[in-house]
């Protein structure tokens, strides 16, 4: 069997549906064996990050690898910014690269390159997967394909990339049964005492929580969180990662926390005394700069499935290393229903109606954002996922969104890159082809991968694209008026936007505008019209509407701007 044709009959074998890939010359054997084969859907994008981003989307979604492929050099570079973001955000995905013939390459000779395009892209992919190699060797490929899907999947999940000679995939292979790897649990008298001591805990609290993290995802376990939960009665906040954990509406759901969290949230989270992490990491960005002040009065009791990330910043957790659902599918078995904290549940909600998450803009001109999101999701019940991109707009969508029990929020957090909505939301609507998806974007990260507007209009996905236009770099504009006067240089100064109503209408996609907020009735009206079609709305949003409220940075988290100032200086 020729090796590209094993990798096409693996592919089906492995329930990858769909690959996507931008045609270069090292690919074309992998391009031309999946093809005749025919029982995997090829999806070609026009930039290699955007197949990658679409790779991290159908990842995410159905928790099979999304796979990528890219020729040697500038298509397998291209790669790497959605490589990474796979690998921070714990995503499955395998990316598969075509290298020169082995022969053509220059090994240890004291030179830059020796055939067209050589790339040495293991070397740069290393630190951003969980594993990558050249397959120099026919009879390994095989067992390194096998090994890359395994190694994917297994305990935090993660990207592999495979770059591979167009000699070795020319070459004849003879496939065999290959055996799975066996992997390792905690056991259940690790788990005993560690759980023993935090239901103590939070039954003595007189101000508990759950903090829950994108790990609850990434781990394919809200189902049996929701559970645990439910029997401890215990009111639980969310990172950015994990805003679709838990139903909008759920009772037990406090809201966001972090640098743009809701602010009920941030000073529940301030007030607590006793804290359950699961699958977070508490990075800065969720605890504040100040973890002292972050950990006054309070226990905590930390599981996760990275040594590495236990007692990192915030020290003194009592920490469990266990995957998720292993320690999920323990807890859910041993624990009895407990007595729900009705006051301090009332507390959190005078809170929340005091600090409303769309009353953080009062006498903004023209269109209320957090609003708007209310809007949107009251017009859009059916979409599977928010596929949101990075900047102001992706704080208003993960403050305000109203998800149902059934519907995902995408976006891109560690690596945080602009452009990952509109590739990210072609994957997802290739993984869940029989219902739309809602991309959100603004108009700075939806310009970084425009051009796959062409593809979304050629496979007539139904996506609808909502960009909020506010005419600038709104996050780093708003990071400008704290800390630099408000010089906004390359923000709003030498920035510009075009009308996206008429870019979509250039690509034969049906497109408006809505500028007023009493028009925003009438465009969720026509948005939903046509459900399996895909649609551009574009919003015009004041350049100078801040994201808030807003942690204040070298403050704790329960005091954010703009009532409290910065006292030091951040990254944004």
């Amino acid at each position: 069997m020729k090796a590209t044709d094993y990798i096409a009959l693996a592919l089906h074998e492995k329930n990858v549906t769909a690959v996507f890939e931008m045609s270069g010359g090292m690919i074309t054997h992998l391009l031309d064996s999946i093809h005749l084969y025919g029982k995997t859907r090829i999806v070609s994008t026009h930039h290699e990050q955007a197949a990658a981003f679409a790779a991290e989307g159908y990842g995410r979604m159905t928790g099979v690898p999304g796979v990528a492929m890219a020729t040697s050099g500038p298509g397998a570079t291209n790669l790497l910014t959605g490589v990474g973001s796979c690998f921070f955000d714990s995503t499955p995905a395998v990316f598969i690269t075509g290298q020169v013939n082995r022969h053509e390459q220059k090994g240890n000779k004291a030179i830059r390159q020796l055939g067209f395009q050589e790339t040495d892209i293991v070397s740069m992919a290393a630190p951003v997967t969980k594993h990558a190699t050249m397959v120099q060797n026919p009879e390994l490929l095989q067992e390194s394909f096998e090994h890359a899907f395994e190694t994917a999947t297994s305990g935090r999940p993660g990207p592999v990339l495979l770059d591979i000679p167009m000699d070795v995939q020319r070459t004849q292979i003879e496939p065999k049964p290959v055996s799975p790897t066996k992997v390792g649990k905690v056991g259940s008298d690790e788990m005993g005492p560690f759980l023993e001591e935090t239901l103590k805990a939070l039954n003595q609290a007189k101000f508990p929580l759950i903090l829950i993290g994108g790990g609850v995802r990434s781990g394919r376990c809200a189902e049996m969180l929701l559970r645990l939960i439910e029997k401890l009665g215990v009111p639980v906040v969310h990172s950015l990662m994990a805003v679709d954990v838990l139903p909008f509406l759920h009772p037990l759901r406090v809201g966001m926390i972090g640098t743009y969290g809701n602010r009920w949230a941030n000073i529940a989270l301030h007030k607590s005394d006793c804290i359950l992490v699961l699958g977070s990491r508490l990075d800065v960005r969720q605890t504040g700069s100040d973890t002292k002040a972050f950990s006054k009065g309070k226990s905590f009791f930390h599981v996760d499935c990275e040594a590495g990330e236990m007692n990192n910043r915030v020290e003194g957790c009592r920490t469990l290393v266990s995957e998720l659902s292993t320690f999920l599918d323990f807890a859910v078995a041993q624990v009895f229903r407990q007595a729900e904290k009705e006051d301090w549940q009332f507390e959190i909600g005078e809170s929340r109606k005091q600090w409303p998450d769309d009353g953080e803009l009062p006498g903004i001109e023209g269109i209320n954002p957090n609003r708007f999101m209310h809007a949107l999701s009251a017009a859009t019940p059916s979409a599977s996922a928010y596929v949101v991109d990075v900047g102001q707009h992706q704080m208003w969508a993960a403050q305000s969104l109203r998800l149902g029990a059934d519907q995902r929020f995408l976006t891109s957090g560690g690596m945080g890159s602009m452009g990952f909505a509109l590739p990210a939301a072609i994957g997802v609507s290739v993984a869940v082809p029989d219902r739309p998806c809602v991309m959100i974007a603004g108009d700075g990260g939806f310009q970084t991968n425009i051009q796959e507007l062409e593809t979304v209009r050629r496979y007539h996905l139904p996506i609808k694209m909502i960009v909020i236009n506010n005419q600038c770099h709104g996050m780093v504009r708003q990071f400008q008026e704290s800390y630099f006067e408000g010089r906004y240089q390359s923000t709003f100064w030498g920035y510009s936007a075009p009308d996206f109503e008429r870019v979509a209408d250039s690509y034969r996609i049906p497109a408006r505008t809505c500028r007023l907020s009493e028009d925003i009735q009438g465009a969720m009206d026509w948005l939903s019209q046509d459900m399996s079609a895909p649609s551009l709305l574009q919003i015009m949003v004041d350049t100078f509407a801040n994201a808030y409220p807003k942690v204040a940075f070298g403050c704790p988290i329960s005091e954010m701007e703009p009532f409290a100032k910065p006292i030091e200086m951040e990254s944004t």
